[in-house]
């Protein structure tokens, strides 16, 4: 799903895109809540490959838990995420976009350029 729901407050030349996996057997709930003016939220399901935009000093929340609770399990910087740096940061190039849903999709393999354990598979 593209993201036009919820874009980044300032689109500038820093924004980065990231690329999270979810490497459990659990349905996760990954959040930036630190950006003033931006809420981003999304389900990762158990194997998926979640591909947004963020800027560098947002961090990723990772929740899981059961029913109705939720817990803090991991917090990484997008900037340990990063795929590459985003020319224009609300890709508005139709090829750029169809990119970043393929990501999304796993039918495109991104080239990760982060450490992060569980953002490279």
């Amino acid at each position: 799903m593209a993201q036009l729901l919820d874009p980044l407050p300032s689109r500038g030349p820093e924004d980065i895109v990231c690329c999270y996996i979810n490497a459990t057997s659990k349905i996760q709930i990954a959040r930036i809540s630190n950006i003033q003016n931006w809420y981003f939220e999304r389900v990762v399901f158990p194997g998926q490959r979640l591909i947004f935009e963020a800027v560098p000093e947002a961090l990723l929340e990772i929740h899981c838990g059961m029913m109705a609770s939720s817990i803090l399990s991991d917090t990484i910087p997008c900037s340990q995420l990063c795929l590459q740096e985003a020319e224009n940061s609300f890709f508005p190039d139709p090829e750029s976009q169809q990119r970043i849903e393929e990501m999304n999709e796993g039918a495109v393999e991104p080239a990760p350029m982060g450490t992060h354990a569980e953002a490279i598979s």
